[in-house]
């Protein structure tokens, strides 16, 4: 790194929060665990582009590639302090067994700090998750009264435990699907809405808006609405907060969006794209319900339209045929496997076929996608960015964006924009790729 060179972020000092929603499911508890055995070296953070990935700074032909953990300065995972929600009242070392995703013996060395770390009541209502039922959960008399109460934790547990800064993290379900409405618009209207238990406002907004109020990054790992409208984006803008999301991208999405481009590069055709899936976990359960599979479609379906642009290649993509289907089987746990079947044509219109299967573990693939996006909030609130964390969409399905502006799917092209806004926080030179300038090929 050129250290004399402006950094343009402030550096990480103390303890961070981290407080996850959803705190005993697959994934947080994967996250969880796999952290804690990273830290005392226990285990390898594969995965994780914060801990493993290194970032190209100059010319290639000098050959300087530090690893990003060492480039940014990024939160140290000894510094890091887990709590959060959930409907169970259970630890997390138990919620682990339930989850069959880790064996005991990669919880060898960590267990008695698991074993400590216990969920907050949640804000649950099963009419937004019809699947799941909780006891363990608020009670109040409006959905102000409820947000109130999460504000008055991320307060307390903040102060308990001596942090420095926060930063929350959505890993609960998929909520039955929601428009965006009248209520969604303006910070007022959300404001009275929470007072007037308006039905639009699922659990998932009033966790964002307690975050956000409270000046706490927020990462919608879910399809959910969440922080993805006007009403927290005016909050975001007041407070300074960082936001993004939508819908953690592991597995058939991450295949989309990187065949996609290929297709389309090659100026391939396509005639249609059918995926399935089946697993067996709490999220395959929930997404049973159809109207918490809607959420999920939305989010699936809006990635290959958006990079193969069929209204500029009408003749290549303008009458593909798309389908998503997602399965709850239960004997496969989290172990998820996903088919899919792509109909291509070339030249002259020849027919090709390409097929994938892909037998993933969904919580696996998952949990480093959550260490980097909080280590990279983190960084984004110190670096004083606020508002919709575009240049973190190479983690979601359904980045997040302005109304004005096209999101972008493809999984190299997100790579380039997460490292080039690492290279402008420390006042490097973004990448272009043009090494050898124009003049030189005359």
């Amino acid at each position: 790194m050129n250290t004399d060179k402006k950094m343009n972020v402030e550096q990480p000092k103390g303890k961070m929060g981290v407080l996850v929603v959803g705190m005993n499911g697959a994934v947080s508890t994967t996250f969880i665990a796999g952290t804690l055995a990273v830290r005392k070296g226990l285990n390898t953070p594969v995965g994780s582009l914060t801990q493993m990935g290194t970032i190209r700074i100059g010319n290639r032909s000098e050959n300087n590639f530090p690893k990003i953990k060492d480039f940014v300065p990024l939160t140290q995972l000894n510094d890091i302090v887990f709590g959060g929600w959930d409907i169970r009242d259970e630890n997390t070392y138990e919620s682990i067994l339930y989850a069959k995703v880790l064996d005991t013996r990669d919880l060898e060395g960590v267990e008695d700090e698991l074993k400590q770390i216990k969920p907050m009541k949640a804000v649950f209502d099963s009419y937004y998750v019809k699947r799941l039922h909780s006891d363990w959960k608020k009670e109040g008399n409006t959905k102000y009264d409820l947000m109130m109460q999460l504000r008055e934790d991320i307060r307390k547990f903040k102060a308990e435990n001596q942090l420095d800064r926060l930063v929350t993290v959505w890993c609960g379900s998929t909520e039955i699907f929601i428009p965006e409405a009248e209520v969604h618009q303006s910070l007022a209207a959300f404001e009275k809405g929470m007072k007037e238990n308006h039905k639009d406002i699922a659990p998932s907004m009033l966790y964002a808006y307690a975050s956000v109020a409270e000046g706490v990054p927020y990462i919608n790992g879910a399809p959910n609405l969440s922080v993805d409208m006007p009403a927290i984006w005016e909050l975001a803008a007041t407070n300074n907060v960082p936001l993004c999301g939508k819908d953690f991208k592991t597995g058939q999405t991450m295949i989309k969006t990187v065949l996609s481009p290929m297709i389309k590069t090659r100026m391939l055709g396509l005639d249609g794209w059918y995926s399935t899936n089946i697993l067996g976990n709490r999220d395959g359960e929930v997404l049973d319900d159809p109207e918490s599979f809607k959420t999920k479609e939305e989010s699936k379906l809006s990635v290959i339209d958006s990079i193969l642009q069929p209204e500029l290649y009408p003749e290549l993509y303008g009458d593909y045929d798309h389908k998503v289907r997602i399965n709850y089987y239960k004997p496969r746990g989290d172990n998820k496997e996903g088919w899919d079947n792509i109909d291509i044509f070339g030249w002259m219109g020849y027919k090709m076929q390409l097929k994938v299967n892909f037998l993933c573990r969904d919580s696996i693939l998952a949990a480093p996608l959550v260490l980097d996006l909080v280590l990279f909030m983190d960084l984004a609130k110190r670096a004083g960015f606020k508002g919709i964390q575009s240049w973190l969409s190479f983690y979601f399905k359904s980045p997040m964006h302005a109304k004005n502006v096209v999101p972008e799917h493809d999984l190299f092209i997100q790579s380039i924009k997460l490292k080039n806004t690492l290279r402008e926080i420390m006042s490097e030179k973004p990448i272009d790729f043009l090494d050898e300038k124009i003049e030189l090929f005359r």
